[in-house]
C-alpha cells in the first residue's frame, strides 16, 4: 500500500487531491496535515495533524518526525505558501517529492518575472508594469492608457486585483494594500478565462486538459470581480490554447517536470494570454477531472512510483468537450453535460408559453 503525505488537508485544493487519490482502484494510505486548526477538523484522510506554520523553524522537523512515523513514502502540496518554502527546502525532507526545479518554481511564484519570460519569448501578455511608488503607477496609466488592472506579484485567488475606476482608485487601494513595490499594474484584458493543466517527466508532456471557467464562486462579493473560486468549468478542446499553454511553459522550463497548471485570459480580440503558471499543484478543481474520467492525482502518483499509467486516449484533451462542473460552498459538485443546461432553457419557455 502506497503511504502518501498531504500538505494544507483541510483546503479545498487538497480535499480534491484526496478525493482522487480515493476514486482510484489502489487504496492509498493518507496523512494530511494543516497549519490551521479550523481547516484541520476537515480532513478527510486517515490520519490529520495540526503542524506549525511553513516559516516556522521546527517546520521541517515536524514533518520528518511523522514521515517516518508512519513510513510515508511520497508529499504532494496544493498551496503556494508552501510550495515555495518545500521547494526552496527539498533536501531537507526525507520522502519524494515529484516537483519541477527550484529555479522554475521561482519564477512561477513571481508574476511578474513569469511576465518576462513570454514578452522575450514573443507570446502575446499583457503589458505589465512593476509599481514601487506612485511614478511607476503614473507611468503605466500614461502607458495603457485609463484602463489598468493591479494585483500582487504573488500568491493565488485573484489576491490584490483589482480594475481601479481610476488613478486616484488605485492610488487608494496600493496604499490600503500596502502594496508598493509588490503589486503590478497591467494592461486590462476581457473578463473571460481559461486554464490548462498539464502534468511532464523529464521534459515530456503526459497529459493536459483544457477548462474554461464560466464565472467565479462568489465573484459579486469580490472587489475585482475574482475570487479565486471557480463556480462553474466546462472542458473545451482548442488547439489555439494549447500551443500557447504549452509555449508558456516550454519558455518558463526547457525541460519541465511535474504540475504546470497555466492561467489564461482572453484579450478584446480572443487570444487567451497566459498570466500565471500555477507550479507543482493542481487547480483547485481537479476532482472535475476525474469524476469526467481523468484521473490526474493518479497519474502524477504513477509517475512518481515510475509505474505504468493507465491508459490515455490521447495526451491532449483526452475528455469530452462540454462537461460542466458546477460547485460552491455547502453543497456537493455536480457534473453535467452542456445540453442540461439548455433542456431546462426550453422546459422554463414552454411554461412561459402557456402561462
Amino acid at each position: 500500500m502506497k503511504k502518501v503525505l498531504i500538505t494544507g488537508t483541510g483546503g479545498s485544493p487538497s480535499t480534491n487531491f484526496i478525493r482522487s487519490l480515493r476514486a482510484m482502484k489502489e487504496k492509498i494510505f493518507i496523512v494530511g496535515t494543516d497549519s490551521d486548526k479550523y481547516y484541520l477538523q476537515r480532513s478527510e484522510a486517515d490520519e490529520s495533524y495540526l503542524v506549525p506554520s511553513c516559516n516556522h523553524e521546527k517546520y521541517f522537523n515536524f514533518l520528518n518526525y511523522i514521515i517516518e512515523k508512519h513510513n510515508l513514502e511520497f508529499m504532494h502540496v496544493q498551496n503556494d505558501n508552501e510550495m515555495k518554502v518545500v521547494s526552496e527546502f527539498r533536501e531537507r525532507l526525507n520522502i519524494k517529492l515529484f516537483l519541477p526545479s527550484k529555479e522554475t518554481i521561482n519564477c512561477c511564484l513571481n508574476k511578474y518575472e513569469s511576465y518576462k519570460k513570454w514578452e522575450a519569448n514573443k507570446i502575446k501578455v499583457p503589458k505589465t508594469y512593476p509599481l514601487s511608488n506612485p511614478d511607476d503607477l503614473r507611468k503605466a496609466y500614461d502607458i495603457l492608457g485609463g484602463k489598468v488592472w493591479v494585483r500582487e506579484v504573488s500568491g493565488a485567488g485573484g489576491r490584490g486585483s483589482l480594475a481601479p475606476e481610476d488613478f486616484d482608485q488605485a492610488m487608494a487601494w496600493i496604499d490600503f494594500k500596502k502594496g508598493w513595490g509588490k503589486f503590478v499594474a497591467a494592461e486590462l484584458l476581457s473578463p473571460d478565462s481559461i486554464t490548462w493543466m498539464s502534468i511532464w517527466k523529464d521534459g515530456e508532456l503526459i497529459i493536459a486538459q483544457g477548462r474554461k471557467r464560466l464565472y467565479w464562486e462568489l465573484g459579486k462579493v469580490s472587489p475585482s470581480g475574482i475570487s479565486g473560486a471557480t463556480g462553474a468549468g466546462v472542458t473545451i478542446s482548442d488547439s489555439r490554447l494549447d500551443e500557447i499553454a504549452l509555449a508558456s511553459i516550454k519558455s518558463i522550463d526547457t525541460k519541465p517536470n511535474g504540475i504546470f497548471s497555466v492561467d489564461l485570459t482572453y484579450d478584446f480580440s480572443g487570444v487567451p494570454n497566459p498570466t500565471e503558471i500555477n507550479i507543482g499543484r493542481f487547480f483547485t478543481t481537479h476532482e472535475f477531472f476525474t469524476q469526467a474520467g481523468l484521473n490526474m492525482p493518479e497519474i502524477l502518483i504513477r509517475l512518481a512510483y515510475n509505474e505504468p499509467l493507465p491508459r490515455l486516449a490521447k495526451k491532449i484533451n483526452p475528455l469530452e468537450n462540454g462537461l460542466i462542473w458546477i460547485r460552491g460552498m455547502d453543497f456537493l459538485p455536480v457534473l453535467i453535460k452542456d445540453t442540461k443546461l439548455e433542456k431546462d432553457r426550453k422546459i422554463m419557455e414552454n411554461i412561459l408559453k402557456e402561462l
